[in-house]
């Protein structure tokens, strides 16, 4: 497998933390030992997240496209937006951004905090759009790069959660690598690996990377997406382009893309009561936040297959927090009380 053949535009502060869970853990069934890896805490651009471990292998291509405008799409709170909003202030570039109105969420200031608040505040053109979720290729998106070329402007796509750009799994392939380094440090493998999904690239990447080992089928991807077919078919393409580009010389098998739909209820960017109690959890027991839409949903998959006894006793179990906490301000109401 060869991911440094790819160029890599430094916007981490490199290999992020991986942390031990002990109070969760006790909270947990089946004696399990609970670890995160602090994606989160990857970066000092705007409160970091996973997008940017993507976006390190993006902006190469986008540097030497002569282009001077980052053009991408997301929701209203969008984690992956006020990235390429951060990463086009970084580099010195213009962004013009779609949000639409993915999420059937109604609080009042929803579109006035959190990652739509960060994205303004760094200068990104943000417009809304009252269009409906969907993770893949959006007209809003497509009509946003061209008015960019008809402003006289150079436009540099980058699809939802950079995840069907055609290096947008190589991010996660690092963060496998990554995992592997530091076992060796730990003394030990860790049995499983909890990562949510929804545009996919980040599982999708995490997939490929742990087949090189033979663990592929040990990364539970949490859907939140609550389109579970599509959100498959998607990662399953990814990881066909991303075990190509890196040579892993091999295809990866149907059986190794494991994704449990069984906690993206309601819907897409709106918690349950369930997920609402993840999120307290995670809080109260190691001051580790959690947000609504994503690492919530997650969370609370990983609570819930404990308590039906997925995890063999004992496990070593790596809950990959993706960041996205900046969204919960636009949830407020439910957490008023805590």
């Amino acid at each position: 497998m060869n991911l440094k053949k790819f160029k890599r535009y430094p916007l981490t502060f490199g290999v992020t933390p991986i942390e031990h869970l002990p109070r969760l853990s006790r909270e947990l069934q089946g004696n399990l030992e609970i670890y995160a890896k602090r994606d989160d805490c990857n970066s000092g651009l705007a409160f970091g997240g996973n997008k940017l471990r993507k976006l390190e292998y993006i902006v190469p291509d986008a540097i030497d496209s002569g282009a001077d405008t980052l053009v991408s799409i997301g929701g209203v709170q969008s984690n992956h937006t006020r990235m390429v909003a951060a990463t086009a202030a970084k580099i010195g570039m213009k962004c013009r951004l779609v949000q639409e109105k993915w999420v059937p969420h109604y609080d009042g200031v929803y579109d006035r905090v959190g990652n739509i608040l960060l994205t303004r505040l760094m200068g990104a053109d943000s417009r809304l759009v009252n269009d409906g979720f969907d993770i893949g290729i959006r007209k809003s998106y497509e009509e946003a790069i061209q008015a960019v070329k008809d402003e006289g402007g150079k436009p540099y796509g980058i699809p939802a959660g950079a995840s069907v750009h055609k290096y947008g799994g190589l991010g996660y392939v690092g963060f496998a690598e990554e995992v592997k380094e530091q076992e060796k440090e730990l003394g030990f493998k860790f049995d499983y690996i909890i990562v949510c999904v929804v545009t996919g690239s980040t599982h999708a990447g995490m997939i490929v990377g742990f087949a090189d080992d033979n663990r592929a089928d040990r990364v539970i991807g949490i859907d939140a997406s609550a389109t579970y077919e599509q959100t498959r078919s998607q990662v399953k393409q990814i990881v066909s382009n991303t075990a190509k580009l890196v040579e892993l010389g091999r295809e990866i098998k149907d059986d190794e893309i494991i994704i449990n739909p069984d906690y993206a209820y309601p819907s897409y960017g709106v918690p349950s009561e369930e997920t609402n109690d993840a999120i307290r959890l995670a809080a109260k027991t190691e001051g580790m936040i959690t947000d609504p839409v994503y690492e919530g949903k997650s969370m609370q998959g990983l609570i819930d297959l404990a308590k039906k006894k997925f995890f063999p006793d004992g496990s070593k179990i790596l809950y990959a927090h993706l960041g996205g906490a900046p969204a919960i301000n636009g949830y407020s109401y439910y957490y008023k009380d805590g």
